[in-house]
């Protein structure tokens, strides 16, 4: 094949970030293992230090799940004690998601992950905020993007 191929894998925007997002997340798992926590929970403990008190519908449009994804997470960080889950008094069908002390006090053990990330990568601060930029364009233009094409018919 010729290295210009608009159809060789390496030139796949998609493979890219497909195999950089588990590399990633795979290089988190050591540094968060000594909190008690996956990476995905770990975003969902980013988002309540950052935001504490949401409900369940806020931290899925937060972190850009679906709350039957998102459900499963708090219930695991609830069962061990970080997170309580409370019926909204304003609206029973809603659920408020709370740090509980444990989870606030997590924080502390937590301000070390970013700059052993950046060790463990071997990049610099400007290199992530650049690379963190991009990504979140690229997001945006993704989401931008009719989810749905319509069909022409047959």
């Amino acid at each position: 094949m010729a290295a210009d191929d608009p159809l060789a894998l390496e030139h796949q925007v998609c493979f890219a970030l497909a195999v950089a997002s588990r590399a990633v997340v795979a290089a988190y798992r050591p540094v968060l293992e000594p909190l008690g926590l996956s990476h995905p929970q770990y975003l969902v403990m980013l988002a309540l230090w950052e935001h504490d008190g949401l409900s369940l519908k806020e931290l899925s449009t937060t972190l850009h799940l679906e709350p039957a994804t998102a459900s499963p997470l708090v219930k695991r960080l609830e069962s061990v004690g970080l997170v309580t889950r409370e019926r909204s008094a304003h609206d029973e069908r809603a659920l408020t998601i709370t740090l509980t002390d444990a989870g606030r006090n997590l924080r502390d053990a937590a301000l070390s992950v970013p700059t052993t990330m950046l060790d463990r990568l071997g990049m610099s601060t400007d290199e992530l905020v650049d690379a963190n930029s991009f990504l979140h364009r690229l997001i945006a233009a993704a989401h931008a993007t009719d989810p749905a094409p319509t069909r022409s018919p047959a």
